[in-house]
């Protein structure tokens, strides 16, 4: 004897199901009951012309971080990431001793650090 296939009702909103937890996003998803923690970022040294911008990007989509990037005009990188406490201490860090393959990154600055009750950005982007 074969199983049922269950009523149409409940297939549909099975499906929909994953589509719901795409439209909420990233945003909703942090907004569980971790630790939110927000943090500005200067990284100085040889940060622009090395696909820095994009090395950042890629790599807060891949921890799981929300915020920016952006190149300044006295070649320096700044940004803001915000997400879990630990995936920002986790960004912090490549942010520090990581970057793009052909960066240096001399220091980076980290201020307005601060815990937050939810996030501001839905993804990571590029500014320009």
């Amino acid at each position: 004897m074969r199983a049922r296939p269950p009523p149409a009702a409940a297939a549909a909103a099975a499906c929909r199901a994953p589509l719901r937890l795409l439209r909420t996003g990233l945003a909703a998803a942090m907004s569980a009951a971790r630790p939110l923690k927000s943090v500005d970022y200067e990284v100085f040294g040889r940060v622009q012309g090395v696909c820095f911008r994009m090395y950042t990007e890629d790599e807060a989509k891949k921890i799981g971080v929300v915020g920016w990037v952006k190149n300044t005009s006295k070649g320096t990188v700044t940004g803001q990431v915000q997400g879990p406490e630990d995936k920002v201490n986790s960004m912090m860090s490549w942010l520090s001793k990581v970057g793009s393959p052909s960066s240096r990154i001399d220091r980076t600055n980290f201020s307005n650090e601060k815990t937050i009750s939810k996030v501001e950005y839905s993804n990571f982007s590029i500014r320009y």
